[in-house]
């Protein structure tokens, strides 16, 4: 087996019940490496065309990378692939916790999901022995209390995935839980998990992993360790987690309100990491080798119940605190919980409750249709809608499709402030002033998110202060002046989409890359002690831009009419101008999105639809797919 990887791929038939256990084929590894790498080449190679999310013939994908389960900061990436329920195009979402490293030490690297079970059941993993188990009594349950209940039956030494009642009713954004608090959130992979009669994943490993230079990687891996306790913003940054950002998203004008309405809220300081320290926090929670423990475990008490918890982290904050308007931290972490039980994305569902919420408001729906009235800021309104989403009953079967289709079936205008791209719910930035971000957000590959390509900095730091000016420029960058705009922000994107994913390849947390600055050489030395493989960075960023490629690609068959017109944003965000807080009276155009779709289109090397050319196919070592994607358009 190759050196970083357990060198196995486990395909299990749940239709046949069969389950198969094959070589990690080499030209994988060398062209995807792993992670997202290999999900997005295994889904393009062998899900049959057109196929139906819900259908058995979906494929659930799961890929751990080279770096994960080993001695390095942050090593417990899992990745997990399928057709979007959401989008009808490429999925992926991500999760840390304990249940990559022993899915490799069980012996596999991908673990591969096709048909359905006939009855609801769960994957049991023990190393070598693999059965589909009958879930009688965990069927029905939520997420977090399936999990502890199979911890009980099983045994502690398992790490466990589950689904709430959300996944098994084929909420088209509920999510999959893991270590009582981490979530692959997005593009509704837990519904594909509940479409194929699949309520939980357990698995134990026991065996070892091969490495090419044990005793370079143990010093390299505590070396690593000790640069990350060093870092300036180590001290600062790990106490409150990612809910410390709230203030700097407040001040700079780009918290998420009133369903994106506005982009400043009053009450940030009741919401935010400060908050969460005084008035939930038990202890910090971390993943794998984690040495920034970004999860904060707490406890929560409302008029309305109490739990605990782990969270809120900021993007919960955002669009339940922000959007929804929920007034305390108490408040938001109970939303959390909730989300959790149930099995829902939190970014989805506060986006999805906030955009009915808005409908009520503007008279589009009303009492009789709802169940109650509804309302921002109001706890009451956020369980109700949970529920009915997660039953699928009354409205909540509407809501249940996510704010794309449901504003369709609304109609009445109410599509332009369904927040989404490609139907996949914005995240917890508003960016009318951002357009740096704005362009991450319209051509993120899985629709609108942030964990694509945050370049928020860049644009609070003056990439553009008048975006108005480009229009006479003819979007000429030349003619661009240099004080408004810079002229590299196509590129600085991409450059972005190409580094963050990366780490989504390897099987190791971002964050101390991005948050700490914890240098690029480090991940270098450590794939090649790791693999025996060198490669520089810039070679590993054209993995990921071949990856980039090829679930453009992926989406351009599945989705009818695939291209420029689905990477537009909301109208809200091109026709209405920020009306509170430090960006008022700030918008984008349709026009100037066109400019910015232009620039970044012909960096990419796509063509005027945003699909790739020929000749940028043949550059990425994807030449074999020219064929039968130039004929499709």
């Amino acid at each position: 087996m190759p050196n970083g990887y357990a060198g196995a791929i486990l395909r299990v038939d749940l239709s046949r019940e069969e389950v198969k256990k094959t070589p990690l084929p080499d030209d994988l590894v060398d062209d995807y490496i792993g992670g997202r790498g290999f999900l997005a080449k295994l889904l393009y190679d062998e899900l049959p065309p057109n196929t139906d999310p819900y259908g058995p013939e979906n494929m659930f994908l799961v890929a751990t990378g080279p770096l994960s389960g080993y001695f390095l900061p942050a090593s417990g990436k899992v990745h997990f692939a399928t057709k979007s329920p959401a989008t009808g195009g490429y999925a992926d979402s991500n999760m840390g916790g304990h249940f990559g490293p022993a899915l490799k030490y069980a012996g596999y690297d991908v673990l591969v999901l096709n048909g359905r079970a006939e009855i609801p059941s769960y994957l049991f993993i023990d190393d070598e022995r693999v059965e589909i188990r009958p879930a009688d009594g965990y069927w029905g349950m939520g997420a977090l209390s399936c999990e502890e209940q199979l911890k009980k039956d099983l045994g502690e030494g398992f790490q466990i995935l589950t689904i709430g009642p959300a996944g098994e009713n084929r909420v088209r954004f509920a999510c999959i839980s893991h270590d009582f608090g981490r979530q692959a959130g997005r593009t509704g992979v837990g519904a594909v998990l509940g479409s194929k009669n699949i309520k939980a994943i357990v698995v134990r490993g026991t065996g070892s992993l091969p490495l090419h230079d044990v005793e370079g990687a143990y010093a390299a891996g505590k070396d690593a360790y000790q640069k990350v306790f060093a870092k300036p913003g180590f001290k600062e940054w790990t106490p409150e987690g990612t809910a410390g950002i709230t203030n700097w998203t407040n001040e700079v004008g780009v918290f998420p309100t009133r369903n994106f309405q506005t982009s400043y809220a009053d009450h940030y300081q009741d919401i935010n990491g400060k908050a969460i320290l005084e008035q939930l926090k038990i202890t910090d929670k971390g993943c794998f080798c984690c040495p920034t423990p970004c999860g904060k475990y707490g406890h929560t008490k409302t008029d309305l119940g109490n739990a605990y918890v782990e969270g809120p982290e900021y993007e919960t904050i955002a669009l339940f605190g922000g959007n929804c308007l929920l007034q305390t931290i108490s408040e938001v972490a109970y939303a959390n919980y909730l989300c959790d039980e149930l099995g829902l994305d939190t970014i989805s569902a506060g986006a999805v409750i906030s955009w009915a919420i808005e409908c009520f408001e503007k008279k589009m729906l009303n009492s009789a249709e709802v169940g109650r009235e509804i309302q921002f800021s109001d706890l009451g309104t956020v369980e109700f809608l949970l529920n009915q989403i997660t039953r699928r009953e009354g409205i909540g079967d509407l809501l249940a499709e996510g704010v794309k289709v449901a504003s369709k079936k609304i109609g009445k205008g109410s599509d332009a402030f369904a927040i989404h791209v490609k139907g996949l719910e914005w995240t917890g930035y508003e960016t009318r002033n951002a357009p740096s971000m704005m362009l991450a957000y319209m051509t993120a590959d899985i629709g609108a998110h942030h964990n694509r390509a945050w370049v928020l900095g860049y644009d609070v730091a003056g990439a553009w202060t008048s975006v108005h000016d480009l229009i006479s420029s003819g979007g000429d960058s030349e003619k661009m002046p240099k004080a408004i705009v810079k002229p590299d922000c196509a590129q600085y994107v991409i450059d972005s989409q190409h580094t963050r994913p990366l780490f989504d390849v390897l099987g190791i947390c971002r964050l101390q890359y991005m948050e700490l600055g914890f240098e690029q050489e480090n991940y270098e030395t450590l794939f090649y002690l790791i693999t025996g493989k060198k490669k520089t960075w810039q070679e590993l960023l054209t993995v990921s831009e071949r990856i980039w490629n090829l679930t453009r690609l992926f989406s351009a068959r599945e989705v009818e009419d695939f291209g420029r017109r689905l990477d537009y944003p909301p109208a809200r965000f091109y026709e209405e101008p920020t009306p509170s807080g430090p960006n008022e009276g700030h918008y984008l155009t349709r026009e100037e999105l066109d400019i910015l779709l232009d620039e970044y289109y012909r960096a990419r090397g796509w063509d005027q639809n945003g699909l790739p050319t020929e000749e940028t196919l043949k550059r990425l070592g994807l030449g074999e797919l020219v064929k039968s994607h130039h004929t499709k358009v």
